[in-house]
């Protein structure tokens, strides 16, 4: 099992910005992706970033150029940092870590984090 604890969302204007945390315990294997989702109410939940633990990264389109991954893999924290924010950058976030052992992948998420951008 893999428990994660997000922390950092909150209340900010429009270009400003926000740096997210993750915290993960419990089994997380080497071959591994950490990440951000998000999910505002009646629309399904979007990638927003991932990095795997090679170092692949992955943005969904909304957010390139404004917001950066990064993850401590010593310290199984996985980061977002939001710039340039913006009002429909409002929604629940939330943390995911897919994890595999020898062929089975397992899927863990975070209790999310409210962030609001106001304009």
């Amino acid at each position: 099992q893999v428990q994660l604890v997000e922390s950092g969302g909150g209340l900010v204007q429009a270009g400003g910005s926000l740096r997210l945390s993750c915290a993960a315990s419990g089994r997380i294997f080497i071959d591994n992706v950490m990440g951000w989702f998000r999910q505002v109410p009646g629309k399904q939940r979007e990638l927003v970033a991932t990095q795997t633990s090679s170092g692949i990264v992955n943005y969904g389109d909304s957010v390139k150029g404004r917001f950066t991954i990064s993850r401590d893999s010593s310290k199984n924290m996985v980061y977002l940092q939001m710039n340039s924010l913006k009002p429909e950058d409002t929604a629940v976030y939330f943390c995911n870590v897919k994890t595999r052992q020898f062929a089975v992948w397992s899927d863990y998420w975070g209790q999310g984090t409210q962030v609001t951008v106001s304009s």
